[in-house]
């Protein structure tokens, strides 16, 4: 009888978990083909799960999910990672607090990217998750630790978990990587709202103390304590 040590146990249930929540970015329409992936932290190690490359999403499983270090290096699978590795591995050194990544081009959203222009904070529901406007990164390019860089840049301080890396998409952050899945989705469907508010007329912004004090409550009263 194998028996699996504790980091064994933790990989294989992230393994099924970040599998699992690529579905997510299927259910809400934030990925087409194979573009997009999440990643989760192997807490306690310095380690990774994250998504295959160029895999198609009915053809996951928690076997083909790829195991990294935190330099981007293969620990364990049998597929090469996403092209996104090193940038995610970036964050992961930089920003000890964040358990999750996820990286999409879902279609609103990624119009703000490649205008360069922030999501203004005209909603409460922004407010609630992303404490303030959603912020635009720098150009990069994919490959390397660049975009990494850029997403500890731009959110370093920054109480959004999402931000629009310019002329490509959004990166989400989170606790967990189901966390860093939700701001994604909530990162378009802002994204989609307040363009159409734009097309209407002139959104009415919210006061940055109304900001505060929904950021504060969606954050420590909202739901089951």
């Amino acid at each position: 009888m194998t028996v699996l040590t504790d980091v064994d146990a933790a990989i294989r249930r992230l393994r099924e978990e970040v599998c699992r929540l690529h579905a997510e970015l299927l259910r809400y329409q934030l990925v087409v083909w194979t573009a997009g992936n999440v990643s989760a932290r192997v807490p306690g190690r310095d380690l990774l799960v994250i998504k295959p490359s160029g895999v198609a999403y009915d053809e996951l499983t928690p076997e083909n999910m790829v195991v990294c270090d935190l330099n981007g290096r293969v620990v364990d699978g049998d597929h090469a990672p996403s092209s996104d590795t090193d940038a995610q591995a970036y964050v992961y050194r930089h920003m000890p607090h964040v358990g999750g990544v996820v990286h999409t081009h879902s279609t609103y959203a990624t119009a703000w990217a490649s205008r360069g222009e922030p999501i203004p904070c005209v909603l409460t529901m922004m407010a609630d998750e992303f404490g303030g406007d959603i912020p635009v990164g720098p150009f990069a390019l994919i490959g390397d630790d660049s975009i990494g860089r850029g997403i500890v840049d731009t959110l370093s301080g920054n109480r959004s978990p999402a931000v629009l890396m310019r002329n490509h998409g959004v990166f989400s952050i989170g606790r967990t990587a189901r966390a860093a899945v939700k701001a994604a989705v909530m990162c378009e469907d802002v994204a989609r709202t307040v363009h159409i508010a734009r097309q209407l007329g002139h959104p009415l912004p919210i006061a940055e103390r109304d900001i505060n004090s929904l950021f504060d409550r969606y954050q420590n009263v909202y739901g089951q304590r």
